[in-house]
């Protein structure tokens, strides 16, 4: 192992967990042969799966760190770094493998998780197939695989990036149709408001206009009577001109029928008198 590699802290850090995981990992097989109840034999190759998965977890940081930090390293050092992390990868498919084949001489039928497994009906390859595949891959198709899984993130965001301007612009339209509904009703009961008003207006004229209507007929009644009274009068005192009881009418002359019989009695006198 190049313990004398230049490395950031944090690298330095995983790397020595590493080593201790490998040696736990070493010492645990070791012990495996000295123990012949099965069960204990299962219960320590659980064990040592953990630690398996532990391992496989500060690999990908370690290899997630030197692409961030690759930038930053001359080449020769960014070399030496990948160099580190294929070792650590056959490393750690050496014990996965010795998993395997304690597992099978221990008849083991029980369907336990795979170290690497993706979970239950995933469609992806396993983990462990993957970092198998990487150990035997160079360093430029290693790098070729990063960028373009990094193409591939940066897609992934534009067209984040695209949904979330679709999201704000159907916000921003909504919020304006909004307004507009919003001024409408508005002016909506505005409208109502003064329709009511005119309404108001309108019923309290109609029932003036049905006072005034009430007033009229009640006058035009009063004359009506007054103009039959009238009337009758007159035909009483046309049909009965000697009746005293009837006085005559203010501005009335009185009936032709008794001019013209004083006149003939005035007559008939002067007559009389000149013989």
């Amino acid at each position: 192992m190049a313990s004398d590699l230049p490395m950031t802290p944090e690298l330095e850090q995983i790397d020595g967990e590493i080593h201790d995981i490998f040696r736990a990992l070493q010492n645990g097989f070791q012990k495996m042969d000295k123990i012949k109840d099965s069960n204990r034999q299962a219960k320590q190759l659980e064990d040592l799966t953990g630690k398996m998965k532990e391992c496989k977890r500060l690999i990908k940081e370690f290899d997630r760190i030197l692409k961030d930090e690759e930038s930053n390293n001359p080449p020769e050092i960014n070399k030496q770094l990948n160099d580190r992390k294929q070792f650590m990868i056959k490393e750690l498919n050496s014990y996965v493998t010795l998993r395997k084949t304690y597992q099978s001489s221990l008849g083991n039928n029980n369907k336990r998780v795979e170290l690497f497994d993706m979970g239950a009906g995933s469609s992806e390859p396993a983990a462990e197939d993957n970092i198998q595949m990487a150990s035997a891959m160079t360093n430029q198709q290693l790098i070729e695989t990063g960028r373009n899984q990094m193409d591939q993130t940066d897609q992934a965001i534009e067209r984040s990036k695209m949904v979330v301007a679709q999201t704000v612009e159907t916000g921003a339209q909504t919020a304006a149709t909004l307004t507009q509904q919003t001024e409408q009703m508005k002016r909506i009961g505005n409208e109502l408001d003064s329709v009511h008003f005119s309404l108001k207006k309108a019923s309290q004229l109609v029932k003036e206009i049905g006072r005034q209507v009430a007033t009229d007929k009640c006058i035009m009644a009063f004359l009506f009577l007054i103009v039959l009274g009238v009337i009758a009068i007159i035909v009483v005192k046309i049909v009965h001109p000697n009746n005293k009881n009837i006085r005559d009418i203010p501005g009335l002359a009185p009936p032709a029928q008794n001019y013209q019989i004083g006149n003939r009695k005035l007559l008939w006198a002067d007559a009389f008198i000149g013989l």
